[in-house]
Parts: structure tokens; C-alpha cells; sequence
């Protein structure tokens, strides 16, 4: 099912601008979003076919099928409510079933979550950016042998240096573990290779060190530790950066990088709009789609913010969310049973 047969079988119920023409933070070149609802033909409805979601080739026009659409409201997804609290201005068109499903009947604190809670989850996205941009990772990883430290003196000296000052190939040394104590080993080494030991690593790619068989009496050369847990955080640092790279929108980072300021000036946008859209729903009761504070936005947008400056005020504004919550007077979920009624009343409606 397409788009266009949703229009040919006449089985729209609304449709209307979203994304940033639905928010007023439309910009020179903003690309056009429409989100809509639909009601499945009834034989299809019946049928095996039940299709709960349609969107164009580019993902630019969702459409949710009346069930679907029903059910997400029951959880206050960000995206369905807002169809309910769109700007008559931006709706499409309407059908008279679709003003049966009002703000009032689901409306509940499950907001704080969905919407405080979503944009929470862009600000460690945005400080992750930032590490990113900040701390970026070398294109070879590390082996465990960068993680790896000789006890010398007082004191402590990195096992690749030691190794450097001491003219010793790590494939001629031996480890053994010393009993008691977290990776810590004897480091014995044998210039002759005459011993057989297997080298601190055995294998290039190798991302634990080798143990060796010792003869008896022989006098390590050295004591080493081997921070793991240090090396395993690296390879995970390493695997996201990488796969980051790989995925990233370049004309953003790059605008990223233009400003200045270290953040995706988009995100941050939706993730301040979001926290205040949180905070009235909460102490207001209503969802307001297009905001009022478009300029700030917009600022925002341009990066005229430092990093710093807008971590700060999202954690006041999640503070007053915390609280608005508190003292809220919405339920504490949406009634399921009167959506569910409500849907039931609109499809049988709609196929009369």
C-alpha cells in the first residue's frame, strides 16, 4: 500500500505538516514533513494484510494507521500527540471523526518521559559528540602493551618504555602470574629465545597478554601489571568512534565543526524544544506544537550558545520538569479504556 492509495481509496483521516514548518523553525531549505493518519480498507482491516504503518520513499511522509496510531497514544509518543496539538494552519486536511481523539483524554505524566526523558537522551548524545570532536581516536587501536606498566623505583614506568630503555623485544619475554594480586606478573626474559617463552603477546592482534612456562630459579627481570579494564575501555571508545564516523551526516558535522561551539546545533534545538514542551504539558495540560520561543531556537540553531552555557540550562529546565511532575494534576496514565473506546467507535463508524 502506497501513499497515493490511501488518497485513491478515500481512507485518510488527517494529515498535516510536521517537523520544523509544524514547530515555525523552518529555515531556508527545510525540507517538508507530513505525518497523517489513515484507516485500513475494511476487508484488508479483517483480512491477513493489516498494515499499521505507510511512508514515502524518503521517509519525509509518515502515515499511521488508526490502530496504530491509537495505541502510540497510550504511551504519549511525541510524534502522535503532536498531531493533536497541531496549528489548524498546518492541518492538511481533517476528517470530523478525528476531533473524537482530544489532548484531555490523553495527556498523562507519562510526558516527562517521553518527552524530558527523550530530550535527556540528546543531551548524552550532544556530550558524546562533544568527547568525540574533543578526544578523537587514532586510526590504528592500541594493543595491550600501551595498557601495560613495569614497577620501577618508587614508582611506575610504562612497559613500552621499559622495553625501549632496556633494548628488549617483547617477543623474548615470559610471563607468569603472581599469585594473589589482580593481573600483576613476573616479567622474565631470555635473550636467546633458548627458553621458549611466548612473548607478552603472543599474537599481533592478541587482546590479552601471554603466559609462559619459567624453569625454576630463574630471577625475573622485572614486575609488570596489565590495566584491563583501561584497555577494554579503550576498545570500546575506539569501535564507537569509528562506527560514529561511518555513520555521520558530514553537511552536519561539518556545520558542527563551522560554528565552533562542538554540538550538533539541530539536535540541540528539538532537545530544548522538547524540554519545554515537557514542562507544559505538565503544568499547563495542553501540547503547543508551533513554539513560541522561535528565536531562541533558532539561536541555538545558529550555535550562538556555548557548549557549556546550554548544558547548564537544560539541567535547570530538567529540574523544573522534576518538580513540575511533582504536582502535576494529570493522571498518571492515559485511559487506555476510552481511547480503546473511542477507536472502536471511529473504525465502525468510518466503514458505515
Amino acid at each position: 500500500m502506497t501513499i497515493q492509495d490511501l488518497r485513491d481509496q478515500h481512507c485518510l483521516l488527517f494529515e498535516c505538516l510536521s517537523g520544523s514548518r509544524a514547530y515555525g523553525l523552518a529555515i531556508p531549505g527545510s525540507d517538508t514533513d507530513i505525518k497523517g493518519v489513515f484507516v485500513l480498507p475494511k476487508k484488508q482491516f479483517y483480512g491477513l494484510e493489516y498494515v499499521e504503518q505507510v511512508s514515502s520513499d524518503k521517509n519525509d511522509e509518515t502515515y499511521f494507521e488508526l490502530g496504530r496510531f491509537a495505541e502510540l497514544l497510550t504511551k504519549n509518543n511525541p510524534n502522535i500527540l503532536e498531531m493533536l496539538g497541531t496549528n489548524p494552519a498546518h492541518i492538511l486536511y481533517k476528517h470530523p471523526l478525528f476531533d473524537l481523539f482530544t489532548t484531555e483524554m490523553v495527556l498523562s505524566k507519562l510526558c516527562k518521559g517521553t518527552f524530558a526523558g527523550y530530550a535527556f537522551s540528546q543531551i548524552k548524545k550532544a556530550k558524546g559528540l562533544n568527547k568525540k570532536i574533543h578526544n578523537p581516536e587514532e586510526p590504528t587501536r592500541k594493543t595491550p602493551l600501551h595498557f601495560c606498566y613495569v614497577v620501577e623505583n618508587q614508582g611506575s614506568v610504562s612497559l613500552l618504555k621499559w622495553l625501549e630503555t632496556k633494548k628488549i623485544r617483547q617477543q623474548d619475554c615470559g610471563l607468569v602470574v603472581i599469585p594473589n594480586i589482580r593481573d600483576l606478573y613476573g616479567l622474565y626474559h631470555d635473550a636467546g629465545g633458548a627458553l621458549g617463552f611466548k612473548g607478552i603477546l603472543q599474537k599481533e592482534n592478541a587482546n590479552e597478554v601471554a603466559l609462559s612456562s619459567v624453569p625454576k630459579g630463574c630471577a625475573p627481570a622485572a614486575v609488570m601489571s596489565f590495566n584491563k579494564d583501561g584497555y577494554a575501555k579503550h576498545c570500546k571508545d575506539y569501535r564507537d568512534y569509528w562506527d560514529w564516523v561511518a555513520v555521520r551526516n558530514q553537511e552536519r558535522y561539518q556545520n558542527t565543526l563551522q560554528h565552533g561551539k562542538n554540538y550538533d546545533t539541530k539536535n540541540m534545538m528539538h532537545t530544548f524544544r522538547l524540554l519545554d514542551m515537557a514542562a507544559e504539558i505538565l503544568e499547563y495540560g495542553k501540547i503547543v506544537v508551533e513554539r513560541p520561543n522561535r528565536d531562541e531556537l533558532l539561536a541555538i540553531r545558529r550555535g550562538e550558545f556555548l557548549y557549556e552555557e546550554l548544558m547548564e540550562k537544560a539541567e535547570q529546565k530538567l529540574q523544573r520538569i522534576e518538580a513540575l511532575h511533582a504536582t502535576s494534576t494529570l493522571p498518571e496514565m492515559p485511559d487506555r479504556d476510552r481511547i480503546e473506546a473511542i477507536l472502536v467507535d471511529v473504525r465502525e463508524a468510518f466503514y458505515q
